[in-house]
């Protein structure tokens, strides 16, 4: 049987140091396992962007735009 490219991505499969930077102006978090390196977007929709090594097929990090705008606006709800 043939592997898909959802049998061949690996996700947090190694205990890694979180790294996280949030950019206040643009409203931006950005989420890195391990040391923050270049890596492909894949956008998940939502302002949600999955960062993907594809060499290593695996994620590498995580970009959520407008956290606190959607923070706000699900707390007053």
């Amino acid at each position: 049987m043939e592997a898909t490219p959802v049998d061949t991505v690996k996700i947090l499969e190694k205990k890694e140091r979180l790294d996280w930077y949030y950019d206040e102006e643009a409203d931006v978090l950005y989420l890195s396992l391990g040391k923050p390196r270049k890596a492909a977007g894949v956008d998940l929709s939502q302002g949600v962007v999955v960062r993907y090594d594809e060499k290593k097929k695996e994620v590498v990090g995580l970009t959520i735009l407008g956290i606190r705008a959607r923070l706000i606006e699900s707390l007053g709800k």
